[in-house]
């Protein structure tokens, strides 16, 4: 479990980077959900929390690729490899990140 910061430092409709190896991406939706995947871009190196979330969908800053926070998958070109997804937890007001184990799916 990685801590990563209190939920009210973490706005609706902003992300976070967590310093890991490899980065974390932590998104808080419009609609209150978070959210955790890898951070870096499945077809180029891009910083995913750099991107534009709108719902459950992050677009990536470099070549506008589209990732679903909720499944790690690409929802178009010209990514075509799913970024990890990893389980957020809120305990006591802070958000936590859970790692997954295996590429493509949450913890």
């Amino acid at each position: 479990m990685i801590p990563v910061c209190s939920l009210e430092d973490l706005p609706k409709g902003e992300s976070a980077r967590v310093a890991t190896n490899p980065p974390i991406a932590v998104f808080h939706t419009d609609d209150g959900d978070l959210y955790a995947i890898d951070d870096t871009c499945s077809h180029q190196d891009a910083s995913l929390s750099d991107g534009w979330l709108e719902g459950c969908l992050v677009e990536c800053p470099l070549h506008a690729a589209l990732f679903d926070l909720r499944t790690g998958r690409p929802t178009c070109l010209p990514a075509r490899r799913p970024v990890r997804t990893h389980r957020v937890t809120v305990d006591d007001g802070f958000v936590h990140v859970h790692l997954a184990a295996e590429e493509g799916s949450a913890a």
